[in-house]
């Protein structure tokens, strides 16, 4: 329990810093006054997309049983580790959608924005590797909040602070560690 919750916090957290959904933090928190609207945005869009993403890993592990299961979700860790190292680019925001205010906005764009993303490919391997939905849920959307809450809420003055390549090499060197660990069993 205590692992699968620390290692989904800490390598979501650090997987996400300079992620896509964090620069859309960027653009929300410009756009909308309203902080914490957009906070339980990304909660409430973090819980859903993860607790769906850790339940398909739990399940999904019942077939990686095997030797080959167990390198299969090694080895996409070290993918995703990999993945981590490519910079992520701004998606255009339509303006449209800020009539429903910075709660729905949040919630709506960050729970698409998720879909197919490293954190979400993250959250089912996690989801696999641990067969825990509520632990790795929890874990993964804590890591969320610890990355995109300070940008809100601070937003252009600490994106101007961290260092972005040094904080993905930590994130990609965290998956791999994670991926090698789980096939050494």
């Amino acid at each position: 329990m205590f692992e699968s919750f620390i290692t989904s916090t800490l390598t979501v957290a650090l997987a996400e810093i300079g992620d896509k959904t964090q620069l859309l933090s960027l653009v929300l928190a410009a756009r909308f006054r309203n902080k914490w609207g957009i906070i339980a945005g990304i909660l409430l869009a973090t819980l859903l997309n993860h607790g769906v993403s850790a339940w398909l890993g739990s399940w999904l592990s019942q077939f990686l049983q095997s030797e080959t299961g167990t390198w299969l979700v090694g080895a996409s860790f070290i993918l995703l580790a990999a993945w981590l190292l490519i910079p992520d680019k701004d998606d255009d925001v339509d303006n449209r959608l800020d009539r429903y205010g910075a709660f729905l906005v949040a919630t709506v764009l960050f729970f698409l924005a998720e879909i197919g993303d490293k954190t979400q490919i993250a959250t089912v391997l996690l989801g696999a590797q641990f067969e825990s939905v509520f632990w790795v849920t929890m874990g993964t959307t804590l890591g969320m909040l610890l990355a995109n809450v300070p940008v809100v809420l601070a937003g252009d003055y600490l994106m101007k602070r961290i260092p972005l390549t040094l904080t993905r090499t930590l994130a990609a060197l965290a998956f791999a560690i994670v991926g090698v660990l789980h096939i050494l069993g």
